[in-house]
């Protein structure tokens, strides 16, 4: 019972890890695993993120921590100044209960 308690254990640690959003803006499009658009509506928004204050209150549903180091990533990303260069098109919400998907055919994109 105890083995299976531990493995357990290990399994939802493990789990709950790789839901970890740290983004790196890159400088460079080709750098980038892709390339974000700030739309200025909600509405037009692909994703809906919430900048986190802290790496551990982060989901791929929207709630993303910036950090400063590429290698602290799990995601690098590009900001485009065109929206018709970006893969996704995101809006940043002031409510981490707002963050989310509004086209999850680009779900892909953060995996």
């Amino acid at each position: 019972m105890k083995k299976i308690s531990a493995l357990l254990f290990c399994i939802i640690l493990l789990h709950s890890a790789t839901f970890a959003q740290k983004i790196f803006s890159c400088e460079n499009r080709y750098d980038a695993d892709f390339k974000v658009f700030v739309v200025d509506n909600r509405y037009d928004a692909d994703l809906l993120v919430f900048k986190a204050d802290n790496r551990y209150d982060t989901d791929h549903d929207g709630r993303w921590f910036f950090v400063n180091n590429r290698y602290d990533a799990d995601k690098k990303i590009w900001f485009a100044e065109n929206r018709y260069d970006a893969d996704l098109l995101i809006f940043f919400v002031d409510n981490r209960y707002d963050a989310g998907w509004k086209n999850r055919s680009k779900i892909p994109l953060v995996y």
